[in-house]
């Protein structure tokens, strides 16, 4: 095994986690949503414990293991830089990949300030809203994750 290997395996646990955490918090945002039409002893328990939830799921597993994936995925740049010269960082492929990163990076952002929102009951989001762009990130990481597999070029 070698220290490439291993840093693309955590790499991969990284992001899979952070993954995770991002298909999940926009469901949990959209339940609490829907709790606006419940009866108002259900809603305020149920307001309570899934806010419980938005808070743990983001400071235990999703800012960690974006935190982990950056740090992974840099790792293997420096060592894929270093192997095959930085022009790499210019292929398509990777610059999907980049593109990737940071438009999850920015979805990451825009869930975390919404949950502040959320709590602070200034949010205007609808549990419909939540439940469509709920696979945002999944869409982007299909694109990320053949563009890394297959090194597309043009031409």
């Amino acid at each position: 095994m070698t220290t490439y290997d291993l840093v693309r395996g955590l790499h991969i646990l990284a992001v899979i986690a952070w993954m995770a955490g991002l298909l999940f918090l926009p469901r949990l945002y959209a339940y609490d949503a829907e709790q606006a039409d419940k009866a108002e002893p259900l809603r305020g328990e149920m307001r309570a414990l899934l806010r419980q939830w938005q808070t743990r799921l983001l400071g235990i597993i999703v800012n960690p293991a974006m935190g982990a994936a950056w740090i992974f995925g840099a790792w293997l740049i420096w060592i894929d830089g270093t192997a095959r010269g930085w022009d790499v960082l210019l292929q398509p492929w990777m610059l999907a990949k980049l593109a990737g990163v940071l438009a999850l990076s920015g979805w990451h952002g825009f869930l975390g300030g919404e949950r502040g929102r959320i709590h602070a009951g200034t949010s205007t989001r609808t549990g419909r809203f939540w439940r469509m762009t709920n696979e945002i990130p999944f869409v982007i990481a299909v694109v990320m994750v053949l563009s890394v597999t297959t090194e597309w070029t043009f031409g």
